[in-house]
């Protein structure tokens, strides 16, 4: 059961995420008309630094070192942004698909794969570490 409130956890924190990027990425994108790329990029770290915050203390409760777990992020970033960078650039730029629908798609397989990620390596062996503090 612990598990299932994780899950719902990290869904409505990665919703809150969500919104966060897609609402940076339609302003840069609507307002200052920039590349795809740049208001991919700038929306998706946004996105991460909320999500990575929030799911840290509240659906993982890790006490894991801040710093190495960020690195781990960061090393999980290093491989799905440029690919997801890269790939939506191209759909958008070259084959003309709407940026929108593939910033959605970006987003799913952020979702999924994050989640897995986070939960089995970032804070895997930290789960429920974080001390709560006493019920008065």
């Amino acid at each position: 059961m612990k598990e299932f409130w994780r899950v719902v956890k990290f869904v409505l924190f990665s919703a809150s995420a969500g919104l966060i990027q897609i609402g940076s990425f339609t302003l840069m994108n609507e307002l200052c008309h920039w590349p795809y790329w740049v208001c991919y990029l700038t929306a998706l770290v946004l996105s991460v630094l909320w999500n990575f915050t929030l799911n840290r203390k509240f659906t993982f409760q890790s006490a894991a070192n801040v710093p190495i777990a960020m690195l781990k992020v960061v090393a999980y970033y290093a491989v799905f942004t440029p690919l997801s960078t890269l790939l939506g650039n191209y759909l958008v730029s070259t084959l003309s698909w709407n940026e929108y629908l593939v910033t959605a798609i970006n987003m799913l397989l952020n979702f999924v794969t994050e989640f897995l990620y986070q939960r089995f390596v970032v804070f895997g062996n930290s789960l429920d570490t974080a001390k709560k503090p006493p019920r008065s």
